[in-house]
């Protein structure tokens, strides 16, 4: 079965369904960071986590230096993936998360190299992401698109090089 799988820029277009999918298939602190309210999807987490993807509509020059995209199959969202700026020239850095029903299906792969053509049309040399030792799908993931990995203890950096010259010096 062939799926089609994109990558769309978050919007409030998308916003609304891709907090549909955190709700029904993730929990709170896989999709967002922390936040001061009661456990599991209140009212709370779900004002939160609109406030924060909403945060970062300005993409790699806007404030929080975050370009987000909702992952997209066969029409549906279904999880996010992200870019970001960092301190390292021509580095950005990705992260992503999926609804549990969609785990383990090549769509987490498929999106990744979606965003390192994105990566590259923005000019980076690398894309690095940050994960645990534990998290075995991740580095399988991060693997087979080439990446590199240091170890500190449990927390484990992957390296991606995208094959372009090393960015001017200043680049984001």
């Amino acid at each position: 079965m062939t799926r089609e799988v994109r990558l769309a820029p978050i919007g409030e277009h998308n916003l609304e369904p891709l907090l549909s999918v955190a709700v029904a298939e993730t929990e709170p602190d896989e999709v967002m960071p922390p936040v001061e309210a009661p456990a599991g999807w209140s009212q709370a987490r779900r004002d939160a986590f609109r406030e924060f993807y909403r945060a970062n509509f300005g993409g790699l020059t806007g404030p929080t230096g975050n370009l987000m995209y909702a992952i997209i199959q066969d029409g549906d969202v279904v999880g996010m993936i992200r870019l970001g700026r960092r301190a390292e020239p021509g580095t950005l850095e990705t992260g992503m998360w999926l609804g549990k029903s969609t785990r383990g299906q090549g769509i987490g792969l498929i999106a990744l190299r979606l965003l390192l053509a994105e990566a590259i049309e923005a000019g980076a040399c690398r894309v690095v992401a940050e994960t645990r030792s534990d998290n075995l799908p991740a580095l399988n993931l991060l693997r087979r698109c080439g990446a590199v990995f240091c170890e500190d203890g449990a927390a484990i950096r992957a390296e991606i090089r995208l094959g372009v010259n090393e960015a001017p010096a200043g680049a984001w």
